[in-house]
């Protein structure tokens, strides 16, 4: 019997089937990988506009991670330059009861302790790399090792830190200067070291001599306590700078990553449903196509 469904009715059937394949196919790759679409061609006029924020996204990133890393390098700074400021205020205080007083007990150890804890702040470094040197890497900024390398020797010469100070692109045209150098911190403190340093040894009680050097180098100290306060200042200044950008960075990323998820993204309950639907519309196609190639003329003249 000759089918009543012709050759050219089974093809079109086919090629209907192939489409709803496809497409049921493109949906389900939606689904799976959450996308509208997998490549920038397929988003027509929003593919300009995503690949944009894509840009501007990674700028921001980056902007991002300088900003993290330069919060711990300025806390770093912070934690040492507040370690000098308490090491020479107590030093200042150790050497006002000495020369009120006339007693001498525990004076010259103080006046050590302080030299090796303002030393190891001033050559404290940050991943192996010395933090108030500048640009120097090869070498730690404060030389002396013990407080007598310090008599007859200019202070200057104690230092070997350059002049240049680090900064670091924390915005699009926005430069922050953060580095701190050993010269300026510690100098005019080593100044009253120095003059402590030559004093001589100090007996049982203090000599009038020694009280005299004593309030010299107090002097010298609380003028180099100014310079470490404001340095803390600044330094306590741009953390807050820091900190205020950073929070904006963050703004801006969750801002850009919206504006990309509208463009990319799609809609899950949206593709979901017209899953259910392109699976039905499969079905049927398959059952009217099996039903049109089943059909004879026996069966229609029934």
């Amino acid at each position: 019997m000759t089918r009543v469904a012709s050759i050219p009715m089974q093809r079109t059937m086919f090629n209907a089937i192939q489409r709803s394949q496809q497409k049921l196919s493109a949906t389900q790759l939606q689904l799976a990988s959450g996308k509208k679409a997998q490549n920038y061609a397929d988003l027509g006029t929003d593919a300009v506009r995503t690949l944009s924020a894509h840009s501007l996204l990674a700028r921001q990133d980056a902007h991002a991670a300088v900003i993290k890393r330069l919060g711990t390098t300025l806390s770093i700074q912070d934690a040492n330059v507040a370690g000098i400021e308490t090491s020479a205020e107590s030093l200042r205080v150790a050497a006002l009861n000495a020369v009120g007083t006339g007693g001498s007990a525990g004076l010259q150890e103080a006046i050590d302790a302080a030299f090796q804890q303002v030393r190891s702040a001033l050559n404290a470094d940050e991943g192996g790399v010395p933090l108030f040197a500048g640009s120097r890497t090869d070498q730690l900024p404060f030389t002396p090792e013990k407080l007598s390398d310090l008599v007859g020797v200019p202070v200057a010469d104690n230092f070997i830190n350059d002049r240049n100070r680090a900064s670091a692109r924390v915005s699009e045209g926005l430069d922050v200067k953060f580095g701190v150098l050993a010269s300026d911190l510690g100098s005019k403190i080593m100044e009253g070291f120095r003059t402590l340093a030559e004093m001589g040894p100090i007996g049982e009680t203090v000599t009038d001599a020694q009280k005299a050097t004593l309030s010299d180098a107090i002097k010298q100290i609380e003028s180099g306590l100014i310079d470490i306060r404001s340095i803390n200042a600044e330094n306590g200044r741009k953390q807050a700078q820091i900190e205020t950008l950073g929070t904006r960075s963050e703004d801006r990323a969750i801002l850009l990553k919206e504006l990309i998820s509208r463009s990319e993204d799609a809609d899950l309950a949206e593709v979901g449903s017209e899953l259910k639907m392109r699976q039905t519309v499969l079905e049927a196609s398959y059952s009217v196509f099996s039903q049109l190639s089943g059909l004879s003329l026996v069966q229609y003249l029934r």
